[in-house]
């Protein structure tokens, strides 16, 4: 006969399900908690497999219960009332400080597992049984210096014991077997504490995404440390041919933000290995643990935490903040998440029939709306910003987040003395959440302060899977949606707006998902000739950079990254996904150009306005011959007009004002200020060029 279990599924409620319910009619069920009573109140046979035991109180948890039944004992453990509101405040241990806390003279470890019915701290290989409370942490102090102890806990949860890291560790051993007690301080690298972290408001950031591994692993990236955290560090690194490369380029390029693909620990990457595979860190395993493969050695658990802070300081005695990819949306394997065997059923989110949603498409959804799971995600942010200094994070997949949480984060962003740069995917994605508490683009009127992908943007003006063809690459195609777009999705004037503030529009044409911005160019435009799908590329990053909003640039962007057609390379290898610096060498004409384009935004401030208020007084748009786009920017000194002509014929334009009008930059002439000079009001645009030019006012 098959081995029954009693389910509870809420706190007065035990379901058992069998083909042989019909056996036990005649008897009536005992239950007990550690061998003490408890009283039933009715039985309810819901169909011939299924019974459910009505209890006269609640049963308690953490404790070992039965039914006896017949001449059957069968356990009860606790199913769906986990994910019950009265669990959620039952065991609300959100004031609680989990993980380790150690000084010299003792370390206290504290771990939240209300379902348990024992757990031990394994330490050292030595067992210590530790002590519970009534919110389900559990505890234990022990005495010594314990720096660099690895330990887990034994958990036994539904009559089974299972080993378990700490979701709170602070560094592992290599390929996250153990964790580790770590003494913060001493792995704070020379001046991380006292070197002046850049304070750059987000209307005057300009985002460059890069992967750690990505952005020095090339032979050409003259890098030591090639793949490393170490890799950011190096000064004034070079090709061969003397051109920057690492972070002296990223410096000169003139971007404030780099925002780096997920650096938290994470599966798939053999840490002692890392040669031998390839991720892009979207499989997360410890959120407060540094990637081991990005440290030069992964069996020394100080190593990781102290070359991360030496990278982060290294950027920001550049001038540069540092933004964190963070994925608090799933996890990596659910079922041998240390979530899972913690607290089986309750960090994820569930269907009413009990399957697993997958939004994330990964296989399971981390449930952000409950009370512990929030605070792993607060905690976790509150810990890079005490420990890592960091300056910002983004949200993967933040449609999946409840709204609640996303403001419980900006609230703890907003104790910090400098900005901190808060954006994220706002998808609506397919999770058992109600739509007005998602973090959705839908929403963004109630996460204010916290910035978004605008993938309108990216449709616009380049198309997408489900459009093909956009502005720049389809002759125009969408010109009456170019006011909208450029003017930060925030402006009544031009239809349906997106966001309420202007800095909510995070302005992007490419990122590190499906192809690059060249790669998806020649899939459009096959028969294009090569300098033509070049130029669309100038007009799409041109427009991302100086549109109103808060532009962001995929690493390589500026010179015409491939990836050679492949359109999800998270797993495809260095081949693939390395930035190659020889590319960049070949394109040097084309960075001065981001360059300068970038320098413009920063010299005048039309080019980033705040408000949706000063773009409808600065920002208006100008009669063009079609499908020519272009727009003019008051200023104070100085009025701006940009032209933008997406097809192959070049065309008169007629300047909006008469004056002596400079051309400042264009696609066709690099750096040269000014290109040219008109005084009649007329000028000319050639094919697929970009044009800004400036009138200075009389004063």
């Amino acid at each position: 006969m098959e081995r029954l279990i009693a389910w509870l599924d809420e706190k007065d409620r035990i379901t058992i399900e069998s083909d042989y319910l019909d056996i036990y009619k005649n008897h009536f069920p005992e239950i007990t908690v550690n061998e003490r009573d408890v009283s039933v109140r009715a039985i309810d046979y819901i169909n011939k497999e299924t019974v459910d035991i009505l209890l006269n109180k609640n049963l308690p948890i953490g404790q070992d219960a039965f039914v006896r039944w017949g001449k059957n004992c069968i356990p009860i453990y606790p199913r769906k009332v986990v994910r019950s509101v009265w669990f959620d405040q039952t065991f609300d241990a959100s004031n609680e400080q989990l993980g380790n806390n150690y000084s010299k003279k003792a370390t206290t470890f504290s771990v939240w597992t209300p379902v348990a019915t024992s757990v031990h701290l394994i330490i050292n290989d030595k067992r210590l049984v530790m002590s519970r409370k009534t919110n389900g942490v559990w505890f234990k102090k022990v005495k010594g210096d314990l720096k660099g102890s690895t330990y887990q806990f034994a958990v036994t949860i539904n009559g089974e014991e299972r080993l378990v890291n700490d979701p709170y560790a602070k560094s592992m051993t290599a390929n996250s077997e153990k964790s580790v007690v770590m003494d913060l301080l001493k792995t704070d690298p020379k001046n991380f504490r006292t070197t002046i972290s850049p304070k750059t408001d987000k209307k005057d950031a300009i985002i460059y995404e890069l992967h750690v591994r990505d952005a020095t692993i090339c032979a050409e990236s003259g890098v030591q440390n090639k793949g490393k955290f170490l890799g950011l560090t190096e000064k004034n690194t070079s090709t061969t041919d003397g051109y920057s490369t690492g972070l002296i380029y990223l410096k000169e390029l003139g971007c404030t933000h780099v925002q780096l693909l997920p650096i938290q620990d994470f599966a798939r990457v053999d840490e002692l290995r890392p040669e031998e595979s390839y991720n892009w860190g979207y499989d997360p395993l410890h959120f407060m643990v540094p990637e081991g493969s990005y440290a030069t050695n992964a069996n020394d658990p100080d190593c990781r935490v102290k070359e991360c802070k030496q990278m982060i300081t290294s950027f920001h005695e550049e001038g540069i903040s540092v933004i964190l990819d963070v994925v608090f949306n799933h996890v990596f394997d659910h079922e041998n998440s240390v979530f899972e065997k913690l607290v089986p059923g309750y960090y994820f989110r569930y269907y009413e029939n009990g399957d697993l949603s997958n939004g994330s498409g990964t296989g399971n959804d981390l449930a952000t709306e409950r009370k512990m799971v929030r605070k792993l995600i607060l905690d976790t942010v509150d810990y890079w910003l005490r420990e890592y200094l960091v300056d910002g994070f983004r949200f993967d997949l933040m449609g999946l987040i409840d709204i609640e949480t996303m403001h419980a984060i900006y609230q703890r962003c907003q104790l910090e003395p400098r900005p901190i740069l808060l954006l994220g995917e706002g998808w609506d994605l397919d999770t058992p959440l109600p739509p007005n508490k998602k973090a959705t683009i839908s929403q963004s009127d109630q996460i204010l302060g916290i910035s978004l992908f605008n993938d309108r943007f990216r449709d616009v003006v380049k198309g997408s899977n489900f459009i093909n063809k956009g502005f720049v690459n389809g002759d125009g195609h969408f010109l009456e949606r170019l006011p909208q777009i450029v003017s930060a999705s925030s402006d009544l004037r031009f239809g349906n707006r997106l966001f309420a503030d202007p800095l909510q529009s995070i302005n992007y044409v490419e990122c590190h998902d499906n192809y690059t911005l060249a790669d998806w160019l020649i899939k459009t435009n096959p028969q294009a000739i090569e300098e033509h799908r070049r130029r669309m590329h100038q007009l799409a990053t041109g427009l991302t950079i100086i549109s109103q909003g808060v532009p962001l640039i995929h690493a390589g962007q500026e010179f015409y990254r491939t990836k050679y057609g492949d359109e999800n390379s998270y797993i495809s290898g260095d081949a693939i996904n390395q930035l190659d610096w020889k590319k960049r060498v070949e394109e040097n004409e084309n960075i001065k150009w981001v360059q300068q384009l970038i320098s413009l935004r920063k010299q005048y401030n039309v080019f980033r306005l705040d408000s949706t208020k000063k773009i409808q007084e600065h920002f208006h748009v100008i009669k063009t011959p079609q499908p020519v786009f272009g727009y003019m920017l008051f200023g104070i000194k100085e009025d701006i007009t940009v032209y933008v002509n997406p097809c192959s014929n070049k065309r008169i334009i007629t300047l909006p004002a008469t004056g002596r009008w400079e051309k400042i930059s264009s696609n066709y002439s690099g750096t040269n200020l000014p290109i040219c000079c008109s005084w009649q009001g007329k000028g000319e645009i050639e094919a697929y060029e970009l044009a800004i030019w400036k009138k200075t006012r009389n004063t």
